[in-house]
């Protein structure tokens, strides 16, 4: 059970419901078919009542290992506490502990945002004569808990003609339903928009500038990272076509969380990932939702204070 639900999944959702609302033509010219994509997304991250969880940058997580918290046991931390991190300072051992549910970096005596369950059905003929019983795993959230992700526009031409679009098409999936098992009320949720920035500090001075990725990431041919350097991990995506049912081509991508070196803003790409003799194209969204932070590794410049 995935406990991120990736950038290329969120695009491809709001794709389908692009068709619904009568504007994927538009969308695909617009992102997929573009130079530079007029619309990208993060993947989503966990969050609760105010705190939001982030997959951290590899750069600089985990800490140094401590006797009491396991720091690579957590697969998501709070965005503040990355913002911490970035400006070089310590995390507390005696204030934190890791939820082996949800991989979250949680405050001591709290719980986290969500847990892994497993629920069972059986599916039974007309007849009443065969029963098909399964079991599926969920995510339940706990109460005031759910998932977050942020959206970047192009520029503000992109943000006043894409804007609401997009915002409509999330309205329209919230009340559909994200994911699978969607006929058993699955995946609706409640939505809420906002233009608050991440409270992380930006990159600055003279020191070198690392890419922390937010999203999924597939190369593009006028992406120059140098893969020498850096501080990344891959996956591999696979999935099925949203009618037909048939499997996509796999792909290898750069995960959240990497922390690439590149000349300029790594941009990514979209490729086909239709099935063989496929009766039009099926993209894999790999566009790269990235922050600029400092880089601290091998091979980095010496920044003064970091």
């Amino acid at each position: 059970m995935d406990r991120i639900y990736h950038s290329d999944s969120l695009y491809s959702a709001v794709t389908n419901a692009a068709a619904r609302l009568g504007f994927l033509d538009e969308w695909l010219e617009a992102t997929v078919r573009a130079e530079r994509p007029a619309v990208r997304f993060s993947s989503c991250f966990p969050f609760q009542a105010s705190i939001l969880f982030i997959v951290p940058p590899r750069s600089v997580w985990p800490p140094a290992a401590s006797s009491k918290v396991r720091w690579k046991g957590a697969r998501f931390v709070p965005v503040t506490t990355v913002a911490e991190l970035m400006r070089s300072r310590t995390i507390s051992e005696e204030n934190w502990t890791v939820d082996p549910e949800s991989e979250c970096l949680i405050n001591m005596g709290t719980g986290g945002p969500f847990r892994v369950a497993v629920r069972s059905s059986a599916a039974v003929d007309r007849l009443g004569e065969s029963v098909a019983p399964h079991s599926t795993a969920c995510i339940e959230f706990a109460p005031n808990a759910g998932l977050w992700a942020m959206v970047e526009f192009a520029d503000e031409a992109a943000r006043g003609e894409w804007r609401a679009r997009v915002e409509g098409a999330l309205r329209l999936l919230v009340d559909s339903g994200f994911g699978g098992e969607r006929s058993r009320g699955w995946g609706r949720a409640e939505v809420a928009f906002a233009d608050d920035a991440l409270p992380i500090p930006a990159a600055e001075g003279e020191g070198e500038v690392a890419w922390w990725m937010l999203s999924l990431f597939h190369p593009g041919d006028a992406d120059s990272i140098d893969w020498q350097r850096g501080n990344y991990s891959l996956t591999t995506r696979g999935g099925r076509v949203e009618n037909s049912g048939e499997a996509k081509q796999s792909t290898r991508m750069i995960a959240e969380g990497s922390v690439l070196v590149a000349a300029s803003e790594p941009r990514g790409s979209a490729p086909n990932v239709a099935p063989e003799n496929s009766e039009h194209p099926v993209y894999r969204a790999g566009f790269a939702l990235a922050l600029p932070i400092p880089w601290q590794g091998p091979g980095a410049r010496d920044r003064g204070s970091v």
